[in-house]
This record gives structure tokens, sequence and C-alpha cells, in this order.
């Protein structure tokens, strides 16, 4: 399917996750071991804020449907440019056209979204649930994915207002397009969404065996633990990450999120599980 992390924190130049890592988001790009495909190569995307955390601020957002491992735009964009918050994706085509409008993030005013996975049935479906997008986001899908339409079902249901609840809610009325068509599990997937100041992400799929979502330790605990790994001060101490799968592979890095949680990673840096959509 696709890998991808989301970035808040002091700002960081974006290379530093994307490029310089033992396993970086353009290394897994080449070599998934724990994505669904092993290369991920069917473009990528970047979004980004800028040093100003005022909600008013609309992020920036570059895609490219070269590999994102031969693009030499994205190494000088990555070095260039420092952020408090940024997405990064990188995409493995799982049946809509490699296009610069299915690259990921996907952007709504000051919100960003992207997704790994998918939603089976889709094709069966999407007419249906393209028809329930509200008029006043419609206009704003440009691509033919299913996670574009995820993202805009989500605003129809209320994201800017209640992330958990509103994604809950697209969820849940997605698997019930499914089951109408015979898909019994539709939903399949992690997802991201911030307003440039909250991080929500989400580990789930109907049948509660999604794919893999991991997020950092704190840093002043990875300090502790590895004081002569002199990458590690390169990170102010609210640095956060969410990710597909770890960047290193330092014992502790990183901690697995589980099956069916919501994580949030609030301005001040902190992090926060929730239950969502868990099996009764």
């Amino acid at each position: 399917m696709c890998r991808w992390l989301a970035y808040s924190g002091d700002p960081l130049q974006i290379s530093r996750v994307v490029l310089d890592t033992k396993h970086s988001l353009v290394a897994q790009s080449l070599n998934s071991p724990l994505g669904a495909e092993t290369v991920n190569g069917d473009g990528f995307g970047l979004g980004w804020y800028g040093p100003s955390r005022d909600p008013g601020d609309a992020p920036a957002v570059f895609h490219s449907i070269e590999p994102a491992w031969h693009d030499e735009n994205l190494r000088e964009l990555a070095q260039a440019v420092e952020s408090q918050l940024f997405f990064a994706h990188v995409r493995a085509a799982a049946g809509p056209p490699i296009q610069q409008t299915n690259c990921h993030p996907f952007r709504y005013g000051r919100w960003l979204f992207m997704h790994n996975g998918a939603i089976a049935g889709f094709a069966a479906m999407k007419r249906e649930l393209l028809l329930e997008v509200a008029p006043e986001f419609f206009l704003g899908i440009r691509g033919t994915t299913d996670s574009e339409l995820v993202f805009h079902l989500a605003l129809t249901h209320g994201l800017m207002d209640e992330p958990i609840e509103a994604m809950a809610r697209t969820l849940r009325r997605i698997e019930e397009a499914g089951r109408a068509h015979g898909v019994t599990a539709a939903v399949q997937g992690t997802f991201a969404v911030t307003d440039g100041a909250t991080v929500w992400a989400f580990r789930y799929s109907s049948e509660h065996r999604s794919r893999t979502l991991f997020h950092s330790e704190d840093i002043d605990v990875l300090r502790a633990m590895y004081p002569d790994f002199e990458r590690l001060r390169v990170f102010g101490t609210r640095a956060r990450l969410i990710v597909s799968e770890p960047l290193n592979d330092l014992p502790g890095a990183f901690i697995e999120v589980p099956e069916s949680t919501a994580v949030v990673v609030t301005p001040d840096g902190a992090y926060e599980h929730q239950p969502f959509l868990a099996p009764a």
C-alpha cells in the first residue's frame, strides 16, 4: 500500500527523517520490511506548515509521480525546508492511476490528511459515497483515490469540529456501504489528519488486523537511554513522530500503536491514546 510519517515539535529540517535516518521514508520507498508491498514507488508527497502556528495558516504541499528515491527535487526541498509540523507519504498505488492529484497528503484549508491501506470494494460503492460528500467540500476532490474520498467524507461528517468522532462516523458509513455490496471488511489502514496544531492518527481495520503504526518515545527518555547516540541531538524536546514503521533500529525508540486506537499529539507535545472503533 503506502508508507507515511507525521512530525510535530520544534522546527526540524524535513530531510532529517525523510532522507537521513537508517530506515528513512525514502529508504522505505525502496525497501519496506513491514509494508504490504516492499516497494512504494508510485509517487510521493510532502505537506508542511510555516513557522507560525496560527490556526488560519494553510499548509504548503508538494506532490510528484516520481519514485521518492529518484526525485532530485525532493532532496533539494527536504534539505531547504524546516517545519514544526509536516506530513510525508510514499505511495504504492492499489488501482487508481499514478498522477499528482492521487498523491498524499491531501489538503483542505488548513487541514492535511493521508492514508495507508485500502477500501475494499471501493469501485462498487464509489458513486454512492461521492454523492454523500457535502457540496462545500465536493469540488475539493481532484483525484480518484479511495483515500481522498475518505477525507472529504470525514469533512462532511464534522472532521474540523470533532476529528475522532468524524473519522469514526466516516469509517462506519463506509463499512455499512460495503456490506450493502457484499463486502464484509471494507476498511483497512492507518490514517493521519492535522489542523496544523494537533495531529490525530488512527490504526483501524474492519477485521482488526490493521497496517502497522508506531510513535516515537519521548526524546528525553531516549537521550537518557542512548547518551552517546549523536543523531538524537538534532531533535528538540518536543519532537514527536508517528510512522508506518520505525526509522531506526534502536530498541525502545518507537512504540507500536495498539490495534483500534486513535493517537493524539497535542500542540505541547503530549501523546494521548484513545480506543477507536474497538471490537465489543
